[in-house]
């Protein structure tokens, strides 16, 4: 398995993990807001995904630009610098909206992998 696949296989066991944490905490936006467990296991899977995303190679990430990688690096760096006071609708937004497409786009590009 090539670096790149390791690497997407990783950010889809993180994506399912948000996934995960929204359903174990039946959250919904306000229940996100006042459960600081929840809110600080879904902000260090995103931290974890921007992580991965930058060890993603230069070649892969001109390949595959239906993800705004460098929107995801971002991310990272702001839980990262701003832990404790993350925007709360932008964390809703990302866990919701943003990690759903990633996840679906990574495994599009894992099922291509194997059968290419």
């Amino acid at each position: 398995m090539d670096k790149d696949t390791l690497i997407l296989t990783k950010i889809v066991k993180y994506t399912n993990e948000i996934n995960e944490t929204i359903s174990y905490f039946d959250l919904d936006f306000n229940k996100l807001k006042s459960d600081h467990i929840a809110k600080n296991a879904i902000a260090m899977c995103v931290l974890q995904i921007g992580e991965l995303v930058t060890k993603l190679s230069s070649e892969f990430k001109q390949k595959y630009t239906g993800m705004p990688w460098k929107d995801i690096i971002g991310m990272r760096t702001i839980v990262a610098h701003t832990y404790g006071s993350v925007d709360m609708d932008i964390l809703w937004k990302i866990a919701t909206v943003n990690i759903p497409e990633l996840k679906i786009y990574c495994e599009n590009i894992l099922r291509e992998k194997d059968n290419g």
